[in-house]
This record gives C-alpha cells, sequence and structure tokens, in this order.
C-alpha cells in the first residue's frame, strides 16, 4: 500500500463530504456560510450582531476555511429547501 501524502487541507474532503449529501452541497453550504463569516469580520465595530459570529475556534483567519472547520465539526449543517418555495421558484 502505498504511504499517504500528507495533506496541506484540515479537514479533509472526505471528512466533509461525509457530512452532507453531495459533493455539490458541501461547495454551496461552505461558499454561503465564508460570505455570512466574512459579513461579519467587516461589521465588528458597527455593533449590529445580526450575522452569526463564527462558530469554532479557528487557527486560520480565512472565512473559507472556518466554513469548512464548522462543516467538519457539525456546527453547520445542510438542510434541504421546502418542496412549496421549490414549486414557486419554478413557475
Amino acid at each position: 500500500m502505498p504511504e499517504r501524502r500528507p495533506s496541506l487541507m484540515e479537514p479533509r474532503i472526505e471528512q466533509l463530504v461525509e457530512r452532507v449529501d453531495a459533493k455539490f452541497t458541501l461547495v454551496t453550504l461552505a461558499a454561503k456560510r465564508a460570505r455570512q463569516i466574512n459579513s461579519y469580520f467587516n461589521r465588528l465595530g458597527e455593533g449590529l450582531g445580526t450575522i452569526v459570529p463564527p462558530q469554532v475556534n479557528a487557527i486560520s483567519r480565512k472565512p473559507l476555511s472556518i466554513s469548512l472547520q464548522e462543516i467538519a465539526e457539525g456546527k453547520i449543517v445542510s438542510q434541504a429547501a421546502p418542496e412549496e418555495d421549490e414549486a414557486a421558484e419554478a413557475s
């Protein structure tokens, strides 16, 4: 068995995909949450409190890395859209 090469990415993709139903879901969930975290950091001085802060103690300060860590730890989960919303969008 070949030796496993160390990855620079932590958490690993395999671990993240186990938390969602598809890779596409992972990408959209992580991107949406990263935008929320970015907005939170940009509004820190304003005191608005409308955006949820990061839910993990992350080493990285990059919003996408923080969002992936939140998904890996189960702090952020994907929910299916209600069927009535999907029907309205199709019209």
